[in-house]
């Protein structure tokens, strides 16, 4: 049986109209974005990432941070974060240990290189080579950036508690004082930025402090041969989310720039259920502060369940957004970030 309808136009309904791409027409790269906002599928949410960025980054009352994940220093993605940083997109970064120490090897001018095709991991690790996908990560370089850590480890006080924030200044200071290469904690330093590490032991620079702490304790005469597992740092995660907390809930307005996922993504997103909790267990009234834009670079499909999928919308779910109806303003890009990325904060540079 045929029904009748009535066919719409969709002007009528206020859809928007889509247009083709004319790469002749393009002129630089905030164009392109512009002109891909009016295509589809990745193209379409790269174009949308770019308006909510410039919205973000333009809003004077927003403070805006940035959680990166994966092998991006490795990736040679460093600099985009350093310009990031430089250009005052970014207010605060929570971020790997593993990328951090990554970025010191940039950092302090050494190389990382090309996997050659054949290569056998077996034969890389006994020269020294560390495989990540299709780079090479040299032990050499690695040794290097512990005796760098040592010298910022020099200018701490290691007899109180501190956390990854209060290390990462350190290192981003002596980096200011003693290297003219471009860096991402030298970036962070000059801007003032915090840098948050929350899985720091996860990483070279958490084995690199760990194994320091056994060195200090047999300078001061503790006996380390017998029982090396029992002179830990005094690194203490928790003033790091107690630092995040008092930053975060001091704003008038909040923003995320997300590259991929992991604990950075869910540690810098977890600060509004932290409150929510606090006031409900405490009577503390500590505000509820939610993320009202946001921007996710991750190829991390929904379906699989896991935290690095997981939409905006789903957040909001557990209070750590602002729903769309209350002005949450979103943009999801499922690509990979070394191709995406570069692209939108190229644009953004020249528009700011």
């Amino acid at each position: 049986m045929v029904t009748n309808r009535e066919l719409h136009d969709g002007r009528e309904d206020g859809l928007e109209p889509l247009a083709p791409l004319d790469p002749a027409a393009v002129g630089d790269f905030g164009e392109l974005l512009e002109a891909m906002a009016q295509t589809a599928f990745s193209g379409r949410q790269l174009g949308e990432a770019y308006k909510v960025l410039l919205e973000m980054v333009r809003d004077p009352d927003c403070f805006v941070v940035a959680t990166f994940s994966g092998a991006m220093s490795v990736a040679k993605m460093g600099l985009v974060i350093c310009r990031m940083i430089e250009a005052g997109m970014v207010d605060a970064v929570v971020t790997t240990g593993a990328l951090m120490a990554h970025g010191l090897t940039e950092g302090l001018g050494l190389t990382h290189y090309k996997v050659r095709p054949g290569m056998c991991d077996r034969e890389l690790y006994e020269k020294g080579y560390n495989r990540v996908y299709d780079t090479l990560e040299m032990e050499k370089n690695l040794n290097e950036v512990e005796r760098f850590v040592a010298k910022a480890l020099d200018t701490m006080d290691l007899d109180r508690p501190w956390g990854s924030a209060a290390f990462c200044h350190a290192v981003g200071a002596v980096l200011a004082e003693q290297s003219d290469q471009p860096s991402i904690l030298g970036s962070a330093h000059h801007r003032r930025v915090p840098v948050y590490v929350p899985a720091f032991t996860d990483s070279e620079l958490g084995l690199d402090v760990a194994i320091r702490a056994m060195i200090r304790a047999r300078q001061q005469g503790a006996e380390v041969e017998r029982e090396p597992w029992s002179f830990p740092p005094s690194y203490n995660p928790f003033l790091d989310l107690l630092d995040f907390g008092r930053r975060i809930t001091a704003q008038k307005k909040l923003g995320i720039f997300t590259i991929g996922g992991g604990v950075p993504r869910n540690w810098a997103q977890q600060v509004g259920p932290f409150c929510d909790l606090i006031d409900y267990r405490t009577g503390i009234d500590v505000g509820q502060p939610r993320f009202a834009y946001g921007i996710r670079i991750c190829p991390e499909p929904v379906h699989w369940g896991g935290l690095s999928g997981c939409t905006y919308a789903e957040g909001v779910s557990w209070g750590k957004f602002l729903p769309p109806e209350e002005g949450g303003r979103f943009a999801e890009v499922h690509a990979d970030a070394t191709v995406a990325w570069p692209l939108l904060i190229a644009a953004a540079l020249r528009a700011l």
